[in-house]
């Protein structure tokens, strides 16, 4: 099953397939499946051919995959362009929404170990 260019996986109920998608996570995909009318835990290769159109309609309503990473894109360029304290913490690579950057934020520095252990080589078994 595809839907906005993405393959879903097969074996995963699809309520978890649905979140492949860019822009649908788990409450988008339980209420795109609620307003269809299709239990979640059916699995993807489960799915009729009317159903996934429902599906497909449903979640092609919303912004998503390339037009929504466009937006988010546009969104954060906007604000490097009018340096906002944001936009700068963005083109510096750290935390934009105020997390500390003493300790964690590791993933966001590139997971950068600056400490040492002792000091001391461990030695060579001969």
């Amino acid at each position: 099953m595809r839907i906005a260019g993405i393959t879903l996986p097969d074996s995963k109920q699809i309520a978890y397939a649905l979140t492949a998608v860019y822009g649908v996570g788990r409450p988008r995909a339980l209420a795109i499946l609620a307003e269809a009318g299709i239990p979640a835990t059916k699995k993807t290769k489960e799915i009729t051919a009317d159903e996934e159109t429902k599906i497909r309609s449903l979640v092609e309503k919303f912004t998503i995959e390339g037009d929504l990473r466009r937006e988010v894109a546009s969104n954060v360029k906007r604000l490097k362009d009018i340096k906002a304290y944001r936009g700068i913490r963005h083109m510096k690579g750290l935390p934009t929404r105020g997390q500390r950057t003493k300790t964690n934020s590791r993933t966001v520095r590139g997971n950068v170990r600056k400490t040492m252990g002792s000091g001391r080589r461990k030695l060579e078994k001969t």
